[in-house]
């Protein structure tokens, strides 16, 4: 396990393997509750703000799908840990001069949100590469948060359909911390099935759900669930800009 009990203890490793069990118990309870298998429902861990030896302790315990959102901190961890069958999500905002390094180093993009940040992930993936993709979409018209206005999303989609080197599967959100998750996530499952027939197949993909609302998140469809603090605990260290 790469010396993860040398680096930090055998207590941490222990305490994220039950964090994990638990998250994937309160998962499947989730979707049998509404008629569904478990392993519909895919386990992103979140690992923003962690350390290399804590996804090495969730790779340990059989997470291999892992979630981040800050380029210069996410790039020294994936090729530390490229020895391992792991996963990437990128899950942040995404800044025009990033999108190299996103295409070059991650294997699915959560957070498209506008057709010009599509085409440069486009043209700069590598020769041979596809990026499986989710259009964010701003289901609360949330001023503070990143996504396509629902009404545009329509629009956004197809202009990305055409883009070879990308392959839309489906709708990301995020919901304001006030916001109703039912009704929130309600709406985004609403708009996948409206989108359908305006994308080509595979179109399965409904990334939403957190720490705090992943129960309603499933209730309402969602295939992809990011979760960091269930997992990792909080973060203990301040947001990187």
């Amino acid at each position: 396990m790469c010396g993860i009990c040398d680096a930090v203890g055998t207590t941490n490793l222990h305490s994220i393997a039950k964090n994990i069990a638990a998250t994937q118990a309160r998962i499947a309870d989730a979707a049998r509750a509404v008629g569904r298998e478990p392993d519909s429902v895919k386990l992103i861990a979140v690992s923003k703000r962690k350390p290399i030896e804590q996804i090495e302790q969730a790779y340990a315990a059989g997470l291999t799908n892992f979630g981040e959102n800050y380029l210069q901190e996410a790039i020294p961890k994936i090729e530390a840990l490229s020895h391992l069958p792991i996963t990437w999500h990128f899950i942040g905002a995404i800044q025009s001069n990033k999108t190299r390094a996103i295409a070059e180093h991650f294997h699915w993009v959560h957070t498209i949100d506008r057709s010009k940040i599509a085409k440069r992930l486009n043209d700069q993936c590598p020769s041979g590469k596809t990026l499986q993709a989710c259009l964010q979409v701003n289901v609360d018209a949330d001023p503070s948060k990143a996504g396509v206005d629902s009404h545009h999303a329509a629009q956004t989609l197809k202009d990305i359909d055409e883009l070879p080197a990308i392959q839309l599967r489906g709708l990301m959100t995020i919901l304001r911390l006030d916001a109703d998750p039912l009704k929130g996530y309600n709406r985004l499952h609403d708009l996948f099935e409206e989108l359908r027939g305006d994308t080509h197949e595979p179109w399965d993909t409904l990334s939403m759900g957190m720490s705090r609302d992943y129960p309603e998140a499933i209730a309402s469809g969602a295939t992809h669930v990011r979760i960091g603090t269930d997992i990792f605990g909080a973060r203990d260290q301040p947001e990187l800009k």
